[in-house]
C-alpha cells in the first residue's frame, strides 16, 4: 500500500501528466464542462415545470415516477444505447467524442433528483403562510414568487445539489465510449495496468466530488430563509431586512 501511495505521488509531480490533450488539466477541464452543462440543462428543463406543478397541487405521482424511474434505469447502459444508437458517438465540439451521448445520459441522470426536490419542497411549504399570504391579496404570481420559492428553496437547492455530485461522479463512465473527463485517466491505467494512475483519477473525482458538494451546502445554507432567521435569532440579532420597534 505504501508502494502504491508513492507512486500515486510520483503520479502527481511527473509535469508530463499534467500537460497535453491525455493530461489532468484537460481531463479536468472537460469534466468539468460536462458536469456543469449536464447540470444546467438538468435544471431549465425539471425545475420549472416541478416548480409550477407543485404551486398548483398537482403531479405528485409523476414526480415520484420520475425519480423511481431515475433511480432504476442503469445510467452506463442508456449511455451505450444511446452512443450506439440515434444519438452516436461523434464529437460534438468541445465535449469531445462521444460528448452528446454522455451529455444527454448524465442529463437523463440529473432529473429525478432536481424535479421530486423541487416539486416536494414546494408543497412542503406551510399552508397557513400560502393562506396568510393570499389574504393579504397576493396573486398566484406574488405568492410563488414571493412565499412558496424562497421558502422551497432549500429544497430545491438539495435536489441540485445531489443532482451535480451524482452527475460528477458518473461523468466519469463517458471514457467507457470514449468520451472525455477525468475517467479517460482512469482507463488508460487500468489499460496500462498502471496503478497509481488509476488510484490519481480516483482520487482526483472524489476530492472534487467532496469540493462541489461542500460548496453547495453551503449554498444552501446561504438561501434557507428560515435558517437565517434562527440564526440571526440565535445569535442575538435581527434577521437582514427586520427593524427595530
Amino acid at each position: 500500500m505504501l508502494d502504491v501511495l508513492r507512486g500515486v505521488l510520483a503520479w502527481f509531480q511527473d509535469p508530463a501528466n499534467w500537460s497535453g490533450e491525455e493530461g489532468l488539466v484537460n481531463r479536468l477541464v472537460e469534466h468539468l464542462l460536462l458536469t456543469g452543462t449536464a447540470t444546467l440543462l438538468a435544471v431549465l428543463l425539471g425545475l420549472p415545470p416541478a416548480v409550477w406543478l407543485g404551486h398548483l397541487g398537482k403531479g405528485g405521482l409523476l414526480a415520484v415516477n420520475i425519480s423511481n424511474i431515475g433511480r432504476a434505469v442503469p445510467t452506463f447502459a442508456v449511455l451505450v444505447v444511446l452512443a450506439i444508437g440515434p444519438v452516436g458517438s461523434a464529437a460534438f465540439g468541445p465535449y469531445g467524442r462521444a460528448g452528446l451521448a454522455t451529455l444527454v445520459a448524465l442529463v437523463l441522470f440529473g432529473l429525478p433528483p432536481v424535479i421530486t426536490n423541487a416539486y416536494v419542497g414546494m408543497r412542503e411549504v406551510d399552508r397557513d403562510t400560502v393562506e396568510a399570504a393570499r389574504g393579504m391579496g397576493m396573486d398566484g404570481g406574488q405568492l410563488l414568487r414571493r412565499v412558496e420559492l424562497p421558502l422551497a428553496m432549500p429544497l430545491i437547492v438539495a435536489g441540485v445539489r445531489l443532482a451535480v455530485v451524482q452527475i460528477w461522479a458518473t461523468a466519469t463512465i463517458a471514457a467507457l465510449v470514449a468520451g472525455p473527463g477525468l475517467g479517460r485517466i482512469i482507463t488508460l491505467g487500468f489499460r496500462r495496468q498502471d496503478v497509481p494512475e488509476v488510484w490519481a483519477g480516483a482520487l482526483v473525482v472524489a476530492v472534487f466530488a467532496l469540493l462541489i458538494e461542500r460548496a453547495m451546502a453551503l449554498a444552501q445554507r446561504r438561501l434557507d430563509p428560515v435558517g437565517q432567521a434562527r440564526r440571526a435569532t440565535s445569535a442575538g440579532r435581527l434577521p437582514v431586512g427586520a427593524s427595530k420597534r
